[in-house]
């Protein structure tokens, strides 16, 4: 049961900061490249490779 709550209790504190880091005026979360964000083949902002299927 310790080692649940010692998870849970991290897991929440993760996810406070990342609200608090929203919050303040930091950029939003956002996903890492590919995925849908490069869904239609055009170029990432934050990807290396411009986003092309090869």
């Amino acid at each position: 049961m310790e080692t649940f709550l010692l998870a849970f209790g991290l897991v929440l504190l993760s996810v406070l900061g990342l609200a608090l880091g929203v919050i303040f005026g930091r950029s939003p979360l956002k996903g890492s490249c590919g995925g849908l964000a490069c869904a239609t083949g055009l170029s990432c902002s934050g990807c290396r490779k411009g986003g092309t299927d090869e």
